[in-house]
């Protein structure tokens, strides 16, 4: 078994690093030459009982026993453990970044333009023929978002009849979720 998940790599899931773990342990018996079922016997045969053929594989395994591979194979997966909780976290990191990088739901986002020279059909700078100045046009360059309610009116209904008897006033849960995730990042 090998180091497999890197720090920085996408997260994986617990199965699917289980399936690529299973991957490179039969990829590195197949290497070695041992068949269909030979882990199980390195399992549950002592070592000094393999046949000839067993520690045959066990030596291109480049070990001195099965034992000694599987305790490699475990601190192995314990630094591949680590390494992918730590990607998850970095994933959950940037997440929160990304949001926090973002307007507030409550503020909205103003318009911004930017004057940038007009460029004609053929993709050519635009110039006044008068003057020879460039002429120039407003650009917008992030368009302006409207700011939530503050609150949202929600139905009520009667418990007994399930018809809607009347609307309440609460707090727009996605204002509530936004200041909720910045608070928490």
């Amino acid at each position: 078994m090998t180091v497999f998940i890197e720090k920085g790599d996408a997260p994986l899931s617990v199965r699917q690093a289980t399936k690529r773990g299973m991957a490179y342990v039969a990829a590195e018996f197949s290497l070695a030459g041992a068949r269909k079922g030979d882990d199980e016997l390195l399992r549950v045969i002592p070592h000094e009982n393999l046949p000839a053929r067993l520690l045959d594989v066990v030596q291109k395994l480049g070990h001195v026993s099965y034992e000694a591979f599987a305790l490699g194979w475990e601190t192995d997966n314990l630094i591949n453990g680590a390494n992918n909780l730590f990607n998850h976290q970095l994933a959950a990191y940037r997440e929160a970044q990304a949001r926090l990088a973002r307007h507030r739901l409550a503020y909205g986002r103003p318009e911004v333009t930017n004057e940038q020279q007009a460029i004609d059909e053929q993709g050519q700078p635009m110039f006044d023929e008068a003057t020879g100045e460039p002429v120039m046009e407003t650009v917008v360059v992030q368009a302006a978002i409207d700011p939530l309610p503050v609150e949202v009116e929600l139905p009520v209904y009667d418990e007994v009849s399930g018809e809607q008897t009347e609307t309440e006033m609460v707090p727009n849960p996605e204002i509530v979720r936004d200041n909720s995730e910045r608070a928490v990042s």
